[in-house]
């Protein structure tokens, strides 16, 4: 499993509840542009519209050899391909306060791409608060553990 882009901010921002694996519809363009590593998942979020699961703000990049075939849009909606009952289930979750649907990355399982979503529900300040401070206590840990070494 090559994994291509992850949204680092995906962790600090919610809690994960529910990880899901997505298909993807791409064109022959954007997937060469996905195997050069050239896609970022930074400001991208999921939308469910119509039955079917949009994933808004995804950038990946004009891949330079395809000329007139490329699109020039390289933030389009995309579409994710996931069973009836995922989507049905996704939708009554987010359909509930506080819930949402956030990408956590894109990789590749064998020839095919793939994108991992979540289920989560958004932090409060003092959790970030309280999520940097444990990250400061382990780094701190880890560098007496290391010295003591």
């Amino acid at each position: 499993m090559k994994i291509i882009a992850v949204n680092k901010s995906a962790s600090f921002e919610y809690f994960i509840e529910e990880k899901y694996e997505a298909g993807i519809v791409l064109e022959g363009a954007e997937v060469k542009s996905l195997r050069a590593g050239k896609a970022s998942l930074g400001e991208s979020f999921c939308e469910l519209r119509g039955g079917e699961v949009l994933l808004k703000n995804m950038h990946i990049a004009l891949y330079d050899k395809s000329g007139a075939f490329s699109t020039r849009d390289s933030r389009k909606d995309r579409k994710l391909l996931l069973h009836r009952a995922e989507i049905s289930r996704i939708a009554g979750r987010v359909n509930e306060r506080g819930y949402t649907l956030v990408p956590l990355k894109v990789y590749f399982k064998d020839a095919l791409i793939k994108v991992e979503i979540a289920l989560c529900k958004g932090k409060h300040t003092y959790d970030k608060k309280q999520a940097i401070k444990e990250r400061d206590l382990r780094r701190e840990s880890d560098r007496a553990a290391a010295d003591y070494r």
